[in-house]
């Protein structure tokens, strides 16, 4: 995040957030960051088994779930989600959390349709580079007999926004300065909102 970007203030206080690690620690740093982006709606979770209660009862705006879990860990948690909940529950994008960053763990989440993997140990400044990224994500939701989740097919979309496209083709890539070092409140806003009016 460039220099500018950092300095922006974002407040998310409109948004509603499920937080779900069995690991308490691990749990009250991310209600530690989320505080720090406004959010006065947390719904922290020690079991993902808790968390299918939550959501038959509330909507949220967005969940991050840690992957691995006793009981029912994070991949379960999604695919239940995406295949026994209706819309626009099913919809509600969700930021799986790893601490282990390996092609095959990233491959599971893509496959249990994770919206966004993201590596712990997390910082503030990634986290929020993967909420605006989804905020502005354009991807079908797509449902069949095999799948349920974004499309999986991001190649055109390359990376969150701020960070250098490999491709020509990439959507984020950008001459000059990441879109984020030009963004202020309104602009955030308006990225969040399509998660905020979907459900």
């Amino acid at each position: 995040m460039s220099a500018s970007a950092a300095n922006t203030r974002v407040n998310l206080e409109h948004s509603s957030v499920l937080l779900i690690d069995d690991n308490a620690k691990s749990l009250d740093m991310l209600s530690s960051i989320f505080q720090g982006f406004g959010v006065k709606r947390q719904i922290k979770c020690e079991s993902a088994v808790e968390a299918t209660e939550i959501l038959k009862t509330q909507a949220v705006d967005l969940i991050l779930v840690d992957c691995s879990m006793p009981e029912m860990d994070g991949y379960e948690f999604t695919r239940w989600l995406r295949r026994e909940t209706p819309a626009p529950a099913r919809h509600t994008p969700v930021i799986m959390l790893t601490g282990h960053a390996a092609q095959s763990s990233i491959q599971k989440s893509r496959d249990c349709g994770a919206s966004f993997v993201v590596a712990k140990p997390l910082t503030p400044a990634v986290l929020l580079r993967r909420i605006l990224w989804l905020g502005n994500d354009e991807r079908e939701f797509v449902e069949c007999e095999t799948y349920v989740g974004p499309d999986r097919r991001v190649r055109n979309f390359g990376p969150p926004l701020g960070e250098p496209g490999r491709r020509a083709g990439d959507l984020s890539t950008h001459v000059g300065e990441p879109a984020e070092a030009n963004m202020d409140q309104s602009d955030i806003d308006m990225l969040m909102k399509p998660m905020r009016v979907s459900l």
